[in-house]
């Protein structure tokens, strides 16, 4: 049985045997007797570098055993192990050569919290969206067979991760192509079968062994020539299976089903995953475990410990600091508007593709229980159904991390655009997101947005503003959609009434001289800390479309040079349809864009990040007073 912990050590522990263990080829030379071993002392050293470093956590403890089982059996990274999302890959790179370097998991210039190809070879695809793992997966099985290598392919995909169509799809492609695939199905949280007991270990054992196999095999060949005999057979086994193992539907698929087995029983799944390791054709091992394994608080409490922040030691004196009021995060703001616009109308409909505690819906699930969906990770399906809803004359609203609606952009096309519909989309974490890196940054959202007709962007700049463009959004009649930041905003009072901010309509926060900023969004506060330093005008653009044509008009007009400020891809974002809009009005003029390059921006602190591209309070000044600086200020033009 695996050790149990209940506290978080603060100094490194004492893990003589796993500190001998530098990569996967050192732990397959181990007696099998000491593997256990390796589970207590893996999982007490993530317990202590997640403590020192913060990220996520009760996924990785509870695959530890099946960590270690694989890259013990498996010849890593010749066989390919593919991880499904990427929050269980933790013992996974401790194993891999980077167990010191855990400790800096997150964090600018450290490792990732995803897989990453570019930091490992065992990291053999780069993952952070879900339902990636058996595409990726089968596309290595088939490369290996085109390149006549006998190296395998392991897919570690979990049980959420499952209910997206991407992983049926690849499932059923693969049956077809009949590829040495190994599907492992991580289920911690029984939501697809139930565990029932010793037998169906007994059975899963069974049905894995290779004496079994080869009698069943056998025997099909002798009985292929007898259809009744062979028919009666086949129904039995069947009959048995059913009896033992709660799911055919793999089965029916085309996989050759083994499970559930006990995913902490290290004998276990050591055996079972030997006995699989050279079978022929796609085969599913559904292994039932838990999340926060070893850890008594984590598996108490599997949601609030997803993911941990750093541990920072108490100070030896305890100074009484009266505590500031905290500001609300972003997605706070959204759920208590949320809530409060359903209590007026009986029409809204939440929709979130599994974001319910993220996107800030509990308090409106427990609420509105029957006005609100969860549909899992299966953002298409999440858009269509508001599609359908809103042909019913309802007002769907869909809660969505800016990064996962790119997975369901051609139903946000054709299935609400193109026809109209009235849909709200509340599109969380957009812009830079800080330690989850380039997976979940979003940055592309309104360049693949406003190139959609019939759609409406809002881009507030605080929390109260957040709460009024999500009204004005709502009541549009028609698809909208409102981008907000993780994390909390300035601080700024937010009004109770549910008051509308008119469509297309900008204020004015600064009146200035030569410099026109155009601030879009979450930076609309460093962009005014410049244009105060720079005397310069500076207007909270509040929409990306439609753009208040006649605000940036008059400000062209009586300016020398316009600033754009987003915290947004360049190209294609709301500086460009300020260029293009100048542009069709006939406007030439010195422009400057300040957003972020092209490139993938990876994990950092937000604010480190914004700052190395330019885009925290100084650099903004400094890039304008650069661009001004390359010719004499011009006079500003006459209306």
């Amino acid at each position: 049985m695996p050790k149990t912990f209940t506290q978080i050590p603060l100094t490194r522990p004492s893990t003589p045997l796993l500190d001998t263990l530098n990569s996967p080829a050192e732990l397959r030379r181990l007696p099998a007797s000491q593997l256990e071993r390796v589970v207590d002392e893996l999982r007490e050293y993530l317990l202590y570098a997640v403590g020192q470093s913060g990220g996520h956590f009760g996924a990785g403890l509870g695959v530890v055993e099946l960590t270690v089982a694989l890259h013990y059996l498996y010849n890593t990274p010749e066989d390919r192990l593919v991880w499904d999302v990427g929050h269980q890959c933790y013992p996974h790179k401790i194993l891999t050569g980077r167990r010191e370097a855990l400790t800096s998991i997150r964090q600018q210039h450290g490792l990732s919290g995803f897989p990453k190809r570019s930091e490992s070879e065992f990291d053999t695809f780069g993952v952070g969206h879900s339902s990636t793992s058996i595409s990726a997966a089968l596309g290595m099985a088939l490369g290996a067979e085109m390149a006549g290598s006998d190296r395998r392919a392991v897919a570690i995909i979990g049980d959420g991760a499952m209910t997206a169509g991407q992983a049926f799809e690849a499932m059923s492609h693969a049956a077809h192509t009949r590829s040495n695939l190994l599907v492992i199905l991580n289920d911690n949280n029984m939501s697809i079968s139930h565990n029932v007991g010793g037998l169906s270990n007994y059975f899963a054992r069974i049905w894995a062994s290779k004496s079994y196999i080869a009698l069943r095999e056998g025997g099909k060949r002798v009985l292929s020539t007898m259809p009744a005999a062979w028919d009666f057979i086949r129904r039995t086994e069947e009959s048995m299976k059913n009896m033992v193992s709660p799911d055919m539907l793999f089965e029916a698929i085309g996989f050759n089903y083994i499970g559930p087995i006990d995913g902490h029983n290290l004998d276990e799944l050591v055996r079972t995953l030997d006995n699989m390791r050279d079978l022929e054709g796609p085969q599913l091992l559904h292994v039932y475990t838990t999340k926060g394994k070893g850890f008594a608080p984590a598996e108490a409490d599997p949601v609030g410990y997803h993911a941990l922040n750093k541990i920072e030691p108490k100070p030896k004196v305890q100074v009484a600091v009266p505590a500031k009021p905290k500001s609300p995060k972003y997605q706070d703001v959204f759920g208590q508007w949320l809530c409060d616009m359903a209590s007026e109308d009986p029409r809204l409909v939440a929709i979130t593709p599994a974001m319910c505690e993220g996107s800030g819906m509990v308090a409106f699930s427990k609420q509105y229980p029957e006005r609100f969906h969860d549909v899992a990770i299966c953002e298409q399906h999440a858009v269509t159904l508001a599609g359908g809803l809103a042909c019913e004359a309802q007002k769907p609203v869909v809660a969505i991390y800016s990064t996962f609606l790119q997975r369901g952009y051609d139903q946000l096309i054709h299935d609400v655009a193109l026809q109209d519909l009235d849909v709200t989309f509340a599109l969380d974490r957009a812009g830079l997101v800080g330690e989850d890196g380039a997976t979940h940054g979003g940055v592309f959202d309104l360049a693949y947005l406003r190139t959609v007709p019939n759609m409406i962007i809002a881009a507030p700049s605080d929390e109260n503003e957040c709460r009024q463009l999500l009204t004005s959004a709502y009541l549009h009649e028609g698809p909208s959609a409102v981008r907000y930041p993780r994390g909390t905003g300035p601080g700024v009072e937010i009004l109770q009434p549910l008051q509308p901010l008119p469509v297309g309509q900008s204020r004015t926060l600064l009146e200035g001289q030569h410099v026109a900023i155009l601030a879009f969004g979450a930076l609309t506060g460093v962009a005014l800390e410049a244009g105060k330093a720079l005397n310069a005008t500076v207007i909270d653009m509040r929409w990306v479309k439609p753009l208040d044509r006649d605000a940036i008009v008059r400000a062209a007009a009586s300016h020398s040079l316009l600033a754009t400020v987003e915290d947004h891809q360049l190209m294609g974002g709301a500086g460009s349809a300020v260029n293009e809009l100048l542009n069709e009005e006939g406007i030439v003029m010195d422009v400057l864009n300040l957003a972020l390059p092209d490139q993938f921006i990876h994990h950092g602190k937000r604010e480190t990040l914004l700052a190395e591209a330019g885009l925290d309070a100084d650099s903004i000044e400094q890039r304008i007073r650069e661009r001004l600086s390359r010719q004499p200020l011009p006079q500003a033009r006459e209306n």
